[in-house]
């Protein structure tokens, strides 16, 4: 079974609602009329009746709630709130009403706040800091997170490395120079995010343009500090560093070029040291290897709010419909 049906299949035992709030784009409607049909989560879909009528024709959401900020009984208490959330910045009233009627994303992060959804997938049209700002200053992060982080989980087509294919990239999304400190708990964050989406045990790859000091540089050292470091505060984490990408996933280069490593070669989650490398990584895997990438995904958000490349399909909109949904079951 391929990775997103056993995502979909997980999504459906306990269903939640999750928003999505660009009713301004047809993928929007293609991926909710699927999402609807297979019962993978309940929708709401944030919008007037005008953006519904001339986005949504031809596809059936008639299952979804669609909620108008304009004119739904509930606004002028997700109005207060917001005031209440921002108040030491000094929110007014008339800034908070214009930024949740200008910007559904700020709407759809105070129904959760409320209690009134389980979670946000956005991005298709926006950036990722369009998506991630209103979580961040309304639900905010996980108590205990010490890093809020971003991963993509990957599904290579015809690939015997990581676990059948299945990998998580982090972090390829938010964070762009992460510190050693950083990079640990991208980690440790990624990790579990693994064990959660695929059920199997993570063997996290810190990587490197050096495998175990093949090189010299500070770039080298960082990830080198990073793996102590996650090492000390994780020591049942199956984790090692650094790693060249192919001593990371192929086990005959990792035999050479890291020996007595119970992570070399067998790797399913990737630590890139930056986000350059990051983001060119999982684009280079997605298009050249033909893999799905579902992301990027938040970590350490109190509520799982998801970012969507916009470059993204429908059917990706799916997929991370799917693991929100997932992440909130286990919140």
């Amino acid at each position: 079974m391929a990775i997103l049906e056993k995502l979909k299949k997980k999504a459906k035992a306990c269903k939640k609602t999750i928003i999505l709030p660009e009713s301004m784009d047809k993928r929007t409607y293609q991926a909710a009329e699927q999402i609807l049909k297979e019962g993978i989560a309940n929708l709401i879909i944030i919008g007037t009746p005008a953006e519904i009528k001339k986005y949504g024709k031809g596809f059936d959401i008639s299952k979804a709630m669609i909620v108008d900020p304009n004119t739904y009984e509930k606004t002028q208490q997700y109005e207060d709130l917001f005031v209440k959330l921002r108040e030491s910045k000094g929110l007014t009233h008339e800034e908070a009403r214009n930024t949740m009627l200008s910007d559904y994303a700020y709407y759809g992060c105070l129904m959760i706040k409320a209690g009134d959804a389980d979670g946000m997938v956005s991005g298709a049209c926006h950036s990722t800091a369009n998506t991630l700002r209103p979580c961040l200053q309304i639900i905010r992060t996980k108590p205990g997170t010490k890093l809020v982080s971003a991963f993509f989980l990957m599904d290579v087509p015809n690939c015997s490395y990581g676990e059948h294919g299945t990998f998580v990239f982090g972090d390829c999304g938010l964070n762009q120079d992460p510190t050693a400190e950083e990079l640990a708990a991208i980690a440790e964050s990624s990790a579990a995010s693994f064990r959660m989406l695929v059920g199997k045990e993570p063997k996290v790859a810190m990587l490197s343009y050096s495998s175990k000091g093949s090189a010299k540089h500070d770039l080298v050292t960082k990830v080198q500090q990073a793996t102590e470091i996650a090492k000390r505060a994780n020591p049942d984490l199956m984790l090692d560093g650094e790693l060249q990408l192919d001593a990371a996933i192929v086990p005959k280069v990792a035999k050479s070029k890291a020996p007595g490593s119970d992570v070399a070669g067998h790797a399913n989650v990737l630590v890139f040291p930056d986000l350059n490398s990051g983001n060119i990584g999982y684009k280079l895997v997605e298009r050249l290897g033909g893999a799905k990438a579902y992301g990027p995904m938040t970590q350490g958000i109190a509520s799982p709010v998801n970012d969507l490349s916009r470059g993204c399909s429908w059917e990706d909109i799916v997929g991370v419909v799917a693991v929100t949904a997932i992440q909130a079951q286990a919140k």
